[in-house]
């Protein structure tokens, strides 16, 4: 019987060992995850028992929060033109985890964040009061960037070149990030949003790379006046007309027949978009010195932090030279976002440096102190020098003033910029791409902006959609706002 007694207690004795060890697994362990995990109701309780922390454009707050009834979550977010600055602040949600700018500074906004603690709040083990965050954007380029868009769909960014202070985050169609933020309604909104089939949420300025079309030329023009195939903008070219893809039958057509463009110098070339001069000069180039020139701008960088998270605008591996060709005029796999190809406008206006993109200037605590301050550690890097940024300055003011890109002529402005039309579809099927990228000096004040505008879709035919038409007249809103001081 003592033995039988003396089995059964060592087996209890091995069951409560692994009960503890268990709970201590639970609690030293695996504690964090639970605890952090996002279906865990008691997080979103602490995150909205008090007010959020706001994100702050020019002095006010876009966002703010209210006061809930009958529920355990006291607060909920709210949204001040939600719908304008969508693409800015992403949403934050007591059902969802936050996005954009809401994602990335929620420890700050909801009093997390250890900077915000106090000796005291470190002893009680109280929350902080929430700091804010402090964004880089000019309300009036906003506005202006989304009024023009307006129902076409599309994404827009304004940049400062000299300080990389992002002035405008642009997406259109966009979304109310009020709908999505009481858990109660947030499910059946969520539903609505990703059902659409203009995609809302998708955030086109940043996060949606497509076919740049010929305002990647301004990158194969860089390239080669840095390489020295060709010595300036002016000297005339070794481009044939009819050229015919390399390994093919199919000629590289230009969309104007009459326009000047064989054997047409870089200037020229950019003026009248010939594409059988930047396709040749890419083969010329090769693709392994474009593809150095663009990722110099920022192309097939996976971690582009302004501090949201762009996707990689890419340049293809591996082609052949008839797609080396096609991927001088921004087609075959090249792709781009509206801030990637700002940000080579904005390096070209910037003497040929490119100052990092950001699109919040400071943190602060809720006294308004300041914890980090972006402005001051903003580096730049040298893309081109200072004569091919010259050369490429003076060129894309003859797109303005005598070529494609006439609709975004501003008086009392001097204005640089490339129209671009990209393919779309199989055998470019379905409604191309409209692009514009440009960059504007007050000739008065000396004030610098560079925008980038992409319209995906629109309601123009077909025969109507171009870069001038539909790009240019967006772009040109968003500037005249930049610099109307």
């Amino acid at each position: 019987m003592n033995k039988t007694i003396r089995r059964a207690s060592v087996f209890v004795l091995l069951l409560v060992l692994a009960l503890l060890g268990r709970a201590t697994w639970l609690q030293f362990y695996d504690g964090k995850a639970l605890a952090e995990d996002t279906k865990n109701r008691r997080n979103a309780i602490q995150t909205y028992s008090q007010p959020l922390g706001n994100i702050v454009v020019a002095g006010s707050s876009i966002t703010g929060s209210a006061r809930t009834s009958g529920s355990d979550l006291a607060y909920k977010r709210t949204y001040t033109a939600g719908k304008l600055y969508a693409a800015v602040t992403g949403y934050a949600s007591q059902a969802f985890a936050p996005t954009q700018l809401e994602g990335i500074y929620q420890d700050l906004l909801n009093g997390t964040d250890n900077r915000l603690k106090s000796v005291m709040d470190t002893v009680t083990g109280e929350r902080a009061a929430p700091g804010n965050v402090i964004a880089t954007i000019d309300p009036d380029v906003q506005k202006a960037g989304y009024r023009t868009l307006g129902d076409k769909k599309g994404g827009a960014v304004a940049i400062d070149p000299k300080t990389g202070r992002i002035l405008a985050v642009v997406s259109t169609p966009s979304y109310n990030p009020d709908s999505l933020t009481d858990a109660n309604t947030a499910g059946s909104a969520w539903k609505s949003l990703l059902g659409d089939q203009d995609k809302p949420l998708t955030n086109r300025a940043l996060r949606q790379p497509l076919p740049p079309g010929s305002t990647f030329k301004l990158v194969v023009a860089a390239a080669a006046l840095e390489d020295g195939l060709y010595g300036n903008v002016d000297v005339k070219t070794d481009s044939p007309i009819p050229y015919t893809l390399p390994g093919t039958t199919t000629p590289l057509r230009n969309e104007s027949t009459s326009a000047p463009c064989e054997n047409a110098p870089i200037r020229v070339a950019l003026q009248y978009s010939c594409n059988n001069v930047f396709g040749k000069m890419a083969v010329d180039l090769g693709q392994d010195k474009v593809r150095a020139m663009a990722e110099k701008f920022g192309f097939d960088d996976e971690q582009q932090d302004v501090p949201v998270r762009a996707f990689a605008s890419s340049y293809p591996k591996e082609m052949d030279k008839a797609q080396t060709a096609l991927s001088g005029i921004g087609q075959f796999d090249v792709t781009a976002t509206p801030l990637q190809m700002a940000m080579v406008s904005a390096a070209i206006a910037n003497g040929g440096k490119l100052v990092s993109p950001h699109m919040v200037s400071q943190v602060t605590d809720s006294g308004g102190d300041v914890l980090q301050n972006y402005d001051d550690t903003t580096d730049s890097k040298e893309i081109v020098s200072s004569t091919t940024a010259e050369q490429l300055q003076s060129a894309m003011q003859t797109v303005i003033e005598q070529g494609t890109g006439t609709n975004a002529r501003i008086d009392g402005v001097t204005v640089g910029g490339k129209t671009g039309t990209a393919q779309h579809g199989e055998n470019n099927s379905k409604t191309p791409y409209a692009w514009f990228t440009s960059y504007g000096k007050s000739d008065s004040t000396g004030k610098e902006v560079a925008v980038a505008v992409m319209v995906e879709q629109s309601d123009a035919a077909r025969s109507e959609v171009s870069g001038n038409g539909l790009a240019a007249p967006v772009a040109k809103a968003m500037m005249q706002a930049a610099l109307k001081n």
